[in-house]
């Protein structure tokens, strides 16, 4: 579903990314594993079009894709949850959500009643500004959000970051619900136990360069991998 071929990123003269390459099959799970300033957000941005890549292609079911606008990608069926969130703080969670509903091209697809299935706190919340909620009740609401533009692709980008123990537990499993509901999932993750407790496979990036690709398994088993790159 997704293919990323020799990217490299620049922030102005600096260069964060250098020859990125990584593919997400559909119905996937991958976790994109790194130290903070590793460069997955980059990775995220650049494939979502905030951070246009300054060489290097991305395709999206066969498509190139490269540089185009964040909106256009959404159409397409790119959903995309950044890790400060961006929900309208002065929007109540009704309105944050509204604002980016998209009718699924067959079948149900993500309505509102069905993300309250996954966040049942956010139906009580419906008339609460974003603002005013809690950092794991925005971060319920950042991806509610995406899921009703109902995307064929997910980019995560730190999505378990900060969250107490229980809220990590209770959000790895709704990522595994959605997997299961057949939504493929990029995930850009610092927390490395419940990354791999959520993947199918995983890459693991530092200072800008995939050091590393393999299965959870593979992964788990080296020591070397984890210690070097992951302080794990």
């Amino acid at each position: 579903m997704l293919e990323v071929e020799g990217l490299h990123a620049r922030y102005g003269q600096s260069h964060v990314l250098f020859d990125v390459s990584l593919r997400v099959e559909r119905g996937e799970v991958v976790c994109l594993l790194g130290r903070n300033g590793a460069g997955k957000s980059t990775t995220l941005k650049s494939i979502i079009g905030v951070v246009p890549p300054a060489a290097g292609r991305v395709r999206f079911k066969g498509e190139d894709v490269t540089g185009r606008e964040p909106f256009l990608l959404a159409r397409l069926g790119i959903g995309y949850v950044p890790d400060d969130r961006r929900i309208f703080a002065d929007l109540t969670v009704a309105e944050n959500l509204d604002i980016a509903a998209r009718p699924a091209a067959g079948g149900e697809g993500w309505t509102r009643e069905r993300v309250f299935g996954l966040f049942p706190v956010l139906r009580e919340k419906l008339g609460h500004k974003g603002g005013h909620l809690s950092g794991g009740e925005q971060k319920m609401l950042a991806l509610a959000r995406a899921l009703v533009g109902n995307p064929e692709l997910l980019l995560l980008d730190e999505p378990l970051e900060g969250l107490a123990p229980l809220l990590v537990r209770a959000l790895a499993g709704q990522i595994l619900r959605l997997k299961a509901a057949g939504l493929t999932v990029l995930l850009a993750e610092q927390n490395v136990g419940a990354a791999l407790g959520v993947a199918d496979r995983a890459y693991v990036i530092d200072d800008g360069r995939i050091r590393y690709h393999g299965t959870v398994a593979d992964l788990k088993a080296n020591d070397e991998v984890r210690r070097r790159y992951l302080l794990v």
